[in-house]
């Protein structure tokens, strides 16, 4: 008894050892690997045989497909058989998405049987079939463990083996397969895979699809697929690797449906050296997927990372002309008066202000592309599409506008010590003014800039914030110029006592600031909310009056006020969180956007021109009614039969977003012209006028009349 205790204590480690003795099961603290065995014929020569390793995981662990994305490993076999039979590969079940942070990989959670096809020979004489596995899996949940088993198994000749059909059969089942008809291509364009597949099941047209290529360092696996179906071909733009370590001349994948998936192959043209991602060559329409490339002014045309870094700065410089940037221009004003004697304070102040602005532009990219690695369909000027981001605008420019028209001063509502932190530290002062500009100026997207953001973001993530970086000097660059050449700062006038009138002045660019974001915060949270909001700031603006009182005054109003606040904001808050029946953004003549309606438009032969904004935009909403809304530009709108749809972006979207991305814009305003079912769209430039509409309509090709 004593020797039995003894080895059964010795073989508890090793069970749970990821280098367990021989045996058909193995098991360790995440796993429980079982070989099985499945002949439904009988064990013999010329029928099927199959055996299998059967991996359940415990809650949350999981191992790893064939191609185990951004991190993993694949589980492998290494077998000793006997002469002449031959084991075939995995025959891989179709695996699922894991995304972990920012990083997305492939493989298998809860229970799954990796099946492997076994072949005798005719002359195999022998009584049993005795296998031998060794199995190597890594195995993860936050962490992961390198794990293996080796197992054994005795199949005797002839019976049949049927007990775990039911797992071999699901196993089977879940393959992905290739079906008779289906045509696939591929070919790269700058950063990107541009593929198309064609033949696809009637019953699968139409829906969304992963891609997941069986070629490990491909793909950026964290990037959103962006995809259309174009009549019935299935058109996708995936993002290659920075740093890609493969190029096939022949790409296997699977495309993953909801309830099904098919293996795909597809020959590849347009490979580089490997490990490297193409720069666009000439004319190439990079976020364009194969015959869509969209066309329009040659602001449009980015040929490469330069002409990037060019329209970027150019469409930086000309973001100062946006309306988004009229209060950041009040405060720059202000600025100039107050020094405007003062060499070195100004050019202390450019460089200041410039440094925030670049620094702004950077930290908003790095968010950007990071929620889009993690899955995230957003673009430029996500931030605004959070409601609590807009509350906090208007709560800010609300304040400044306060202090501007001299209701509070600094200094008689704050410590001394905090009051005069904005004489001490003048540059830190330039500084936040630019951080503060960037999170304005974000809504608006400048002629030049479209373009520069939309390519930028299907760069390398070094090479895009380059450009993001060159953008905020473009923003940054007239008042660089105003600080810093002698000529401009003397012709700024002298300080005065005209400057109180201006400063007054200035508030009212504020106040209008927010009126624009409780109109956006409306759309996003209806009526309910905006009145909410309203209650809040007059609460705000009550207590910043009560606390800027003289004496006794400020102590009897202070803390009443502050009681004011708080119950506005408790009766607020769940009209803030939620809001109720937002405002439509469509009306008249504009129909809500959807990629159906585009399709069913110009399938009919009518083509569509759609307005993709925000009421976040401000650009947008002035194009919205000026150009948009002149009666002789939709009387020509409806003299060349074109449907007018309105994509509203104002709260996240993800098919906008990829829409968006399709035409290669990070933003908004878009304007896109399609003009028929077959034909690439036309896009027009940010700033619209009647000309250029008319210029486009002028390019379709009508219908004869009957």
């Amino acid at each position: 008894m004593r020797h039995l205790l003894l080895t059964l204590i010795l073989a508890v480690p090793i069970l749970f050892n990821a280098a367990a003795y021989a045996t058909t099961v193995v098991t360790t603290p995440q796993v429980r690997a079982e070989l099985l065995a499945h002949a439904p014929d009988g064990v013999a020569v010329g029928k099927p045989l199959w055996v299998g390793l059967q991996l359940q995981h415990q809650p949350h662990w999981h191992t790893y497909w064939k191609n185990p994305g951004d991190s993993g490993l694949p589980t492998t076999f290494e077998w000793s058989l006997p002469p002449g039979v031959v084991a075939g590969d995995i025959d891989w079940p179709a695996a699922r998405a894991l995304p972990f942070g920012p990083l997305v990989n492939y493989g298998y959670e809860g229970t799954v049987l990796l099946p492997v096809a076994l072949t005798l020979p005719a002359d195999f004489d022998a009584s049993t079939v005795d296998l031998r596995l060794r199995a190597d899996w890594l195995v993860c949940k936050e962490s992961c463990i390198p794990e293996s088993g080796e197992f054994t198994l005795s199949l005797p000749l002839g019976p049949a083996i049927g007990t775990h059909r039911a797992a071999f059969d699901s196993s089977l089942d879940a393959r992905p397969r290739s079906l008779a008809g289906v045509e696939s291509e591929a070919r790269v364009v700058g950063g990107t895979l541009l593929t198309t597949v064609r033949g696809l099941p009637e019953g699968l047209v139409g829906r969304d699809a992963q891609f997941l290529p069986e070629t490990e360092g491909l793909i950026n696996h964290a990037a959103p697929i962006v995809q259309r179906w174009h009549e019935d071909a299935w058109e996708a733009r995936i993002a290659l690797s920075a740093q890609r370590s493969s190029s096939p001349a022949l790409l296997s994948a699977v495309m993953l449906f909801d309830d099904r998936a098919l293996r795909v192959q597809a020959r590849v043209e347009g490979w580089d050296t490997p490990g490297t991602v193409a720069a666009p060559s000439a004319g190439a329409a990079v976020a364009a997927l194969p015959d869509t490339a969209a066309t329009g002014s040659a602001a449009h045309a980015v040929t490469g990372i330069g002409a990037a870094l060019l329209l970027a700065l150019f469409g930086g410089a000309l973001l100062n002309l946006m309306p988004c940037v009229f209060p950041i221009l009040s405060l720059k004003v202000l600025g100039f008066a107050r020094h405007a004697g003062e060499r070195r304070q100004l050019a202390i102040g450019g460089l200041a202000y410039g440094a925030g602005v670049v620094l702004s532009f950077l930290a908003l990219a790095g968010a950007l592309l990071g929620l889009r690695a993690a899955g995230a369909q957003l673009g430029w000027g996500f931030q605004l599409q959070e409601p609590g981001f807009i509350a906090a605008l208007a709560l800010l420019f609300t304040l400044i506008g306060l202090n501007l028209a001299g209701v509070f001063e600094l200094r008689t509502v704050f410590p001394g010590s905090a009051a005069g932190w904005q004489l001490r530290h003048p540059a830190a002062d330039a500084f936040l003014t630019g951080i503060l500009a960037v999170a304005i100026a974000s809504p608006c997207t400048a002629p030049f800039m479209g373009a520069a953001l939309g390519f930028a973001l299907t760069l390398p993530t070094t090479q895009t914030l380059l450009v993001f970086a060159t953008l905020g000097t473009g923003l940054a660059l007239p008042y660089l110029i105003a600080s810093l050449v002698p000529s401009v700062a003397r012709s700024l006038p002298r300080p005065g006592p005209w400057m109180a009138r201006l400063r007054t002045l200035m508030a009212f660019p504020m106040f209008a600031t927010v009126v624009w974001l409780l109109w956006v915060f409306g759309i996003q949270r209806g009526l309910d909310g905006v009145i909410g909001l309203l209650a809040v700031l007059v609460a705000v603006a009550f207590a910043t009056w009560a606390w800027a009182q003289p004496g006794r005054s400020r102590r009897w109003l202070g803390l009443p006020a502050l009681a004011v606040v708080v119950a506005a904001a408790a009766w607020s808050l769940p009209a803030l969180r939620t809001g109720a029946d937002p405002v439509s953004a469509t009306g008249g003549v504009w129909a809500p956007w959807t990629a159906q309606a585009v399709s069913a438009s110009t399938e009919a032969g009518r083509p569509v021109f759609v307005d993709f904004t925000a009421a976040w935009c401000v650009t947008c909403q002035l194009n919205k009614l000026t150009t948009l809304a002149d009666p002789a530009v939709l009387a020509d709108f409806d003299r060349a039969d074109v449907t007018l749809l309105r994509a509203d972006w104002t709260s996240r979207d993800p098919a906008i977003s990829a829409e968006l991305n399709r035409l290669g814009r990070g933003g908004v305003p878009v304007y896109a012209l399609y003009p028929a079912a077959d034909a690439p769209p036309q896009l027009l430039s940010e700033l619209l006028t009647a000309g250029e509409i008319r210029s486009a309509l002028a390019t379709l090709k009508h219908k004869e009349s009957p």
